[in-house]
């Protein structure tokens, strides 16, 4: 048996893995619940979400804890996460760098620069507990128009220019929001700062949860729709054309769909670095490039990734929380290595 079967042997077949995957998040999300400043009978949660699942909800404190304040903070986890795995499947395959994550091409940064102002400055405090949200929803915006822009300005929406651009104006940008921190004569303000940079859930409520969820759903029906023409951009510009996959069209739509993933998720869960780098590369490895494939399967295992690093971050050092992005890095660089270290494993034809 060749390499490149025995390859092909080893894939985890992607019908049951999902079902598994699926299931283990459906389990995770009420079970998630459980811990957080005080930590709850199993039984308790169970009989929370039966009941809340059911129509008539409980009277009682632990049906305040678990459905208003915890609930909608795993479920989210869950939406972030997937929407964070399927950016930066989109991102790799665009750019074809297996180095790219959701956050190469400055819309995050943009979107800290947004945040920033409204804590250091107060913009937008007019919008009240939306503020910190629109704030960086603006700032995703207005980044990804620049670097679209700059990017076409300067010949086209190449792989090349758009890691150049972006990583370029993530820079400027980043400086931008520090230096409004700088500015700031309030130590606090810095801390909120830093930790929204970091990501956090502590804010999540239901009423956040319907933005991020229709990008999520929105992103996945176009890209599942055009798989054949991602695994042919993923094969090379050329191979993509000769396959007819209209490579400039494609890319704009990529861009777009990519901007709006991590700008939403941005807006409402801060910077939640290594989902979006890590995960794709796992998805490849158990089923294989195909994005019919990977797309699935990344989102659902970003989704139980961040669910389980959330609760980490709850339970590790009590009474506070850890940021998101503090534990991802924490898990996600030695899982990155140990990728890098397969030998079989390979990203746009190259091992």
């Amino acid at each position: 048996m060749t390499g490149a079967a025995t390859e092909v042997a080893r894939r985890v077949p992607t019908g049951p893995l999902l079902v598994v995957a699926g299931a283990a998040l459906l389990v995770s999300l009420p079970v998630a619940t459980v811990w957080g400043t005080t930590t709850l009978d199993l039984g308790v949660v169970v009989d929370v979400w039966r009941a809340r699942l059911g129509g008539a909800p409980l009277a009682s404190s632990a049906d305040t804890i678990v459905w208003n304040i915890r609930a909608p903070r795993v479920v989210l986890a869950a939406l972030v996460g997937a929407a964070l795995a399927v950016a930066g499947t989109v991102v790799q395959t665009l750019v074809r760098n297996p180095l790219a994550d959701p956050y190469l091409l400055g819309v995050s940064a943009g979107a800290s620069v947004g945040a920033t102002a409204v804590l250091t400055l107060g913009v937008l405090s007019v919008l009240g507990t939306w503020a910190l949200t629109a704030g960086a929803m603006t700032g995703a915006v207005l980044a990804a128009v620049v670097v679209f822009g700059v990017t076409l300005a300067q010949g086209g929406l190449t792989p090349l220019r758009l890691v150049l651009t972006g990583t370029v104006l993530a820079s400027a940008f980043s400086a931008t929001a520090s230096y409004l921190v700088f500015r700031s004569d309030e130590p606090q303000v810095a801390q909120g700062v830093l930790f929204w940079l970091l990501g956090s859930l502590a804010r999540a409520a239901w009423d956040q949860l319907l933005l991020p969820a229709v990008a999520l759903v929105l992103a996945v029906v176009v890209l599942v729709a055009v798989r054949g023409w991602l695994d042919g951009l993923l094969a090379g510009a050329d191979v993509a054309r000769a396959l007819g996959v209209p490579v400039r069209r494609l890319r704009v739509v990529l861009f777009v769909l990519q901007a709006l993933l991590v700008g939403v998720t941005v807006a409402v869960a801060g910077g939640i670095g290594f989902v979006g780098l890590v995960v794709p590369h796992l998805a490849r490895m158990l089923v294989g490039p195909l994005h019919g494939r990977v797309l699935p399967v990344a989102a659902v295992l970003g989704a139980l990734f961040l669910v389980w690093v959330d609760v980490a971050a709850r339970v590790l050092a009590p009474p506070q929380e850890i940021p998101l992005g503090v534990v991802t890095g924490i898990v996600g660089a030695p899982v990155f290595l140990l990728l890098l270290g397969r030998r079989r494993y390979r990203f746009g034809g190259e091992s």
